[in-house]
């Protein structure tokens, strides 16, 4: 049986949001629980949440990005650094509280040595976005600052398995959309 670990990347700024996401709750409970505990429930381990200094973390590895202002990219290659020996690695981004452990466990269970699986809702792309870390590695030398694998999944179509599960992928990444959402 391959070994999934999980990442939830919590380090950004939420500058449109107007301070870091990771901390904010909806229903009862802060969008980085709902993204670990996501994870945890889909039998992802080891599960590591990226995050900001000083961020409390329950349930995964809290493994710190020193300079989150980078973007996305840099909390993705600290994830990638964090989790050596791993067959594949599932990154969940904090702010889509929509993504259930049900999708998680799909796209998990749905991954092939050597391919990328990754969450679709009703015909749009969403996460987890699962693949080996020498993919993930592959992904990081092409992607932008605030990117993770999308210029990865452009240029190589061929190894993507897109794969039909429930939930809600929209982000949250304004305070509109966190009152839509509510």
């Amino acid at each position: 049986m391959p070994t999934i670990a999980a990442a939830v990347l919590a380090a950004g700024g939420g500058k449109r949001m107007g301070g870091p996401k990771a901390e904010l709750v909806v229903g009862s409970e802060r969008l980085l629980d709902q993204a670990v505990r996501a994870a945890v429930d889909a039998g992802c381990a080891p599960v590591v949440a990226v995050v900001r200094a000083g961020t409390a973390v329950r349930d995964a590895v809290a493994v710190v990005n020193p300079d989150p202002d980078l973007g996305m990219r840099s909390s993705l290659a600290v994830a990638v650094e964090a989790l050596p020996g791993v067959d594949a690695l599932a990154v969940l981004l904090v702010d889509t509280p929509g993504i259930t452990a049900v999708a998680v466990r799909a796209t998990c269970a749905a991954w092939r040595p050597g391919r990328i699986a990754v969450g679709r809702y009703t015909g749009r792309r969403g996460h987890p976005t699962v693949m080996a870390p020498v993919l993930w590695s592959e992904a990081l030398a092409l992607a932008s600052p605030d990117e993770g694998a999308r210029a990865l999944l452009a240029t190589r179509p061929e190894l993507v398995d897109e794969v039909d599960v429930p939930g809600d992928p929209a982000d949250l990444d304004t305070p509109e959309d966190l009152s839509r959402w509510r």
